[in-house]
Protein backbone atom coordinates (compact mmCIF):
# COMPACT_ATOMS: atom_id res chain seq x y z
CA UNK A 1 0.00 0.00 0.00
CA UNK A 2 1.15 3.51 -0.88
CA UNK A 3 1.83 5.97 2.08
CA UNK A 4 -1.30 8.01 0.82
CA UNK A 5 -4.47 8.66 1.15
CA UNK A 6 -6.74 9.28 -2.01
CA UNK A 7 -10.48 9.74 -0.45
CA UNK A 8 -11.36 10.85 2.57
CA UNK A 9 -15.74 9.98 2.41
CA UNK A 10 -17.84 12.25 5.03
CA UNK A 11 -21.33 10.53 5.99
CA UNK A 12 -23.43 13.62 6.22
CA UNK A 13 -27.06 13.69 6.59
CA UNK A 14 -28.25 16.61 3.76
CA UNK A 15 -25.66 16.19 0.69
CA UNK A 16 -26.56 20.15 -0.30
CA UNK A 17 -26.30 21.69 3.19
CA UNK A 18 -22.97 20.01 3.44
CA UNK A 19 -22.16 20.94 -0.30
CA UNK A 20 -23.33 24.43 0.38
CA UNK A 21 -20.93 24.45 3.52
CA UNK A 22 -17.71 23.49 1.77
CA UNK A 23 -18.69 25.93 -1.41
CA UNK A 24 -18.83 28.54 1.15
CA UNK A 25 -15.10 28.06 2.49
CA UNK A 26 -14.22 28.62 -1.13
CA UNK A 27 -14.47 25.14 -2.10
CA UNK A 28 -15.11 23.79 -6.16
CA UNK A 29 -17.00 21.35 -6.79
CA UNK A 30 -16.20 18.69 -9.69
CA UNK A 31 -17.98 16.20 -11.63
CA UNK A 32 -19.25 13.33 -9.73
CA UNK A 33 -22.86 11.49 -11.53
CA UNK A 34 -22.99 8.83 -8.91
CA UNK A 35 -24.22 10.76 -5.91
CA UNK A 36 -21.40 11.41 -4.28
CA UNK A 37 -20.37 15.13 -4.48
CA UNK A 38 -16.32 15.78 -4.68
CA UNK A 39 -14.17 18.31 -4.13
CA UNK A 40 -10.55 17.66 -5.68
CA UNK A 41 -7.96 18.67 -2.86
CA UNK A 42 -4.37 19.13 -3.63
CA UNK A 43 -3.29 15.30 -4.37
CA UNK A 44 -6.86 14.14 -2.86
CA UNK A 45 -10.30 14.30 -3.20
CA UNK A 46 -13.12 14.79 0.08
CA UNK A 47 -16.50 13.05 -0.91
CA UNK A 48 -19.94 13.62 0.40
CA UNK A 49 -22.44 10.93 1.21
CA UNK A 50 -25.35 10.30 2.19
CA UNK A 51 -24.59 9.14 5.92
CA UNK A 52 -26.93 6.44 5.96
CA UNK A 53 -26.17 5.25 2.89
CA UNK A 54 -22.16 4.85 4.06
CA UNK A 55 -23.85 3.02 7.11
CA UNK A 56 -25.53 0.53 4.96
CA UNK A 57 -22.22 0.40 2.67
CA UNK A 58 -20.29 -0.28 6.27
CA UNK A 59 -22.89 -3.27 7.07
CA UNK A 60 -23.83 -1.17 10.54
CA UNK A 61 -27.02 0.59 11.66
CA UNK A 62 -27.16 3.86 11.05
CA UNK A 63 -27.33 4.69 14.62
CA UNK A 64 -24.05 3.50 15.46
CA UNK A 65 -22.72 6.23 13.05
CA UNK A 66 -22.78 9.16 15.45
CA UNK A 67 -20.78 11.32 17.69
CA UNK A 68 -17.00 12.10 17.67
CA UNK A 69 -15.10 9.67 16.35
CA UNK A 70 -11.85 10.25 17.52
CA UNK A 71 -10.79 11.62 14.41
CA UNK A 72 -9.94 15.27 12.70
CA UNK A 73 -8.75 16.55 9.48
CA UNK A 74 -6.19 19.05 9.45
CA UNK A 75 -5.74 22.24 7.11
CA UNK A 76 -2.76 23.72 6.98
CA UNK A 77 -2.08 27.82 6.67
CA UNK A 78 0.48 29.32 5.00
CA UNK A 79 0.24 32.59 8.19
CA UNK A 80 -0.89 32.29 11.95
CA UNK A 81 -3.13 34.73 10.89
CA UNK A 82 -5.03 33.04 8.84
CA UNK A 83 -6.40 30.68 11.30
CA UNK A 84 -9.01 32.70 12.75
CA UNK A 85 -10.65 34.48 9.65
CA UNK A 86 -11.15 30.71 8.49
CA UNK A 87 -12.73 29.79 11.81
CA UNK A 88 -15.19 32.64 11.42
CA UNK A 89 -15.73 31.92 7.94
CA UNK A 90 -16.64 28.30 9.21
CA UNK A 91 -18.57 29.47 11.56
CA UNK A 92 -20.72 32.08 9.58
CA UNK A 93 -21.25 29.26 6.58
CA UNK A 94 -23.32 27.10 9.65
CA UNK A 95 -20.54 25.44 11.23
CA UNK A 96 -19.32 25.42 15.17
CA UNK A 97 -16.18 26.64 16.01
CA UNK A 98 -15.09 24.47 19.19
CA UNK A 99 -11.97 25.98 19.73
CA UNK A 100 -10.81 29.53 18.64
CA UNK A 101 -7.65 30.18 17.80
CA UNK A 102 -4.88 29.99 19.96
CA UNK A 103 -1.02 29.62 20.07
CA UNK A 104 -0.30 26.21 20.62
CA UNK A 105 2.68 25.50 23.40
CA UNK A 106 5.02 23.95 20.38
CA UNK A 107 5.21 26.75 18.66
CA UNK A 108 2.33 26.88 16.43
CA UNK A 109 -1.26 28.39 16.44
CA UNK A 110 -4.83 26.57 15.71
CA UNK A 111 -8.02 26.40 16.28
CA UNK A 112 -10.96 23.81 15.74
CA UNK A 113 -14.44 24.59 13.79
CA UNK A 114 -17.06 21.19 13.58
CA UNK A 115 -19.05 21.23 10.42
CA UNK A 116 -22.66 21.12 10.11
CA UNK A 117 -22.48 17.08 10.43
CA UNK A 118 -20.41 17.53 13.32
CA UNK A 119 -16.58 16.26 11.57
CA UNK A 120 -14.00 18.14 13.39
CA UNK A 121 -11.73 20.43 11.33
CA UNK A 122 -8.50 21.48 13.15
CA UNK A 123 -7.22 24.72 11.04
CA UNK A 124 -3.51 25.51 12.02
CA UNK A 125 -0.19 26.94 11.11
CA UNK A 126 2.90 25.20 12.30
CA UNK A 127 6.12 27.31 11.38
CA UNK A 128 8.19 24.21 11.29
CA UNK A 129 6.17 22.75 8.34
CA UNK A 130 5.94 25.44 5.72
CA UNK A 131 3.59 24.72 3.30
CA UNK A 132 5.29 24.11 -0.29
CA UNK A 133 4.57 26.16 -3.67
CA UNK A 134 1.42 24.05 -4.54
CA UNK A 135 -0.12 24.70 -0.01
CA UNK A 136 0.95 20.67 -0.37
CA UNK A 137 2.20 19.90 3.52
CA UNK A 138 5.02 17.66 5.00
CA UNK A 139 5.45 17.11 8.34
CA UNK A 140 8.80 19.25 8.75
CA UNK A 141 8.37 21.01 5.41
CA UNK A 142 8.03 20.38 1.82
CA UNK A 143 12.09 19.27 1.00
Amino acid sequence: MDQRVSLITLGVADMDASAAFYEGLGWTRVESPDGVIAFDLIGQTLGLYPRAALADDLGIPVADVGGFSGVTFGHNVPQKEDVAPLLERAKQGGGTVLKPAVDVFWGGHHGFFADPDGHVWEIAHNPFSPLGPKGEFQWNGVK
